[in-house]
């Protein structure tokens, strides 16, 4: 048989669509449900003005008070897809599938073949911090329910949460030591580099050495701090206040991105997000970070914190990503429960979704 060359892509290559769970009195939201489920109805009224979104509901009760609150919103219903499946949490940036799409120069005898290929890592909340049996279980379900027809699925056991790696598309991938040292203490950062590239079809491994996040229990995913906007730029969370407390580790990771290389060994364009004000729930910081943006076709959806620093940081985010529109998405219910607008979706590339 012959092999079919895969490629991990870029986020802002063409989508199918955004997968989102719709969140519901069984998971976490419950003490402020009202709150988030603004927050969801604005993301897919922003989601929908580019593309479908894939909404993956508990039961049929859930599904039916999700449509009525979206459909009283004006939403265009038409590219709303609902799926009952059983989910622990929203968060399916790190349960969702990490998709490989077929790479250039396949060959025309496998066109009618599977060509997607689905990862389908370990999920284990986060190093054990919280139950997710049933979210492990989410893309293997999915699979089976016949959501991604042109798709074969790989279960790997390793534990890996995609909010946890970036890449962009031409075989560079972007991460953190710290969380991939926490999952597997007793792996060499070279075990780890060969593991990952060769899962993810990947040529180059970066690693950030510095750069956390008070209020994030994931120790130190990339996508609230680095994130590619082209294979030669990097968007990143700054932080220029010298009595903030992340300052100076937020000032070591600056520097951890200016001395990394292109493969064309040009250092990266830089673009730093500001900083927002420090947001509490009584005496607990909450992780406002501008780095967990989603990129969509033709647009970047921004997490809004209610801050001044929110229209600067949609400033930046216009000069990283030239041509798409920035939307900016009311997060603050997000952060409550430790994360944000990219840590809830997952975008499914061009070609994945059945029709």
């Amino acid at each position: 048989m012959t092999q079919i060359p895969l490629r991990f892509p870029a986020e802002w290559e063409p989508q199918s669509a955004v997968l989102i769970a719709w969140p519901h009195a069984g998971t976490d939201w419950a003490e402020r449900l009202g709150e988030v489920e603004e927050t969801y109805i604005a993301l897919v009224a922003a989601i929908t003005r580019f593309q479908p979104v894939l909404v993956c509901v508990a039961d049929e009760d859930v599904e039916s008070y999700a449509r009525a609150r979206l459909s009283s919103n004006r939403i265009d219903m038409d590219r709303v897809r609902f799926v009952e499946v059983p989910y622990d949490d929203t968060w399916l940036r790190d349960s969702g599938p990490i998709t490989l799409v077929p790479g250039a120069g396949r060959p025309a005898a496998t066109r009618t073949a599977p060509h997607f290929r689905l990862l389908d890592f370990r999920f284990t909340g986060w190093g054990g911090k919280f139950d997710a049996s049933e979210d492990d279980r989410l893309v293997d379900r999915l699979h089976d329910m016949g959501i991604f027809p042109k798709s074969v699925r790989q279960s790997i056991d390793f534990a890996l949460e995609g909010g946890a790696i970036e890449t962009d598309g031409a075989g560079t991938l972007l991460t953190t030591w710290q969380c991939l040292h926490e999952r597997h203490p007793q792996a060499s950062r070279q075990d780890l580099t060969e593991r990952l590239a060769g899962w993810l079809q990947q040529d180059r491994v970066l690693w950030l050495d510095h750069g956390a996040l008070e209020g994030d229990d994931t120790d130190a995913h990339v996508d609230t701090l680095a994130r590619f906007a082209a294979p030669d730029a990097i968007v990143f969370q700054a932080c220029d206040d010298p009595e903030d407390a992340h300052y100076d580790d937020l000032q070591a990771m600056a520097g951890d991105i200016a001395a990394l290389r292109t493969r064309h060994g040009q250092p990266y364009r830089r673009f730093p997000l500001p900083w927002a004000k420090p947001i509490l729930d009584g005496d607990r910081r909450l992780a406002a970070s501008y780095a967990n943006f989603l990129v969509i076709n033709g647009a970047v959806l921004m997490p809004a914190y209610g801050d001044p620093a929110d229209d600067a940081a949609a400033t930046v985010l216009a000069d990283a990503f030239p041509g798409r529109e920035i939307l900016q998405v009311p997060c603050r219910p997000l952060i409550w429960q430790n994360g944000s607008l990219h840590c809830i979706t997952m975008q499914l590339p061009a070609g994945l979704l059945a029709a």
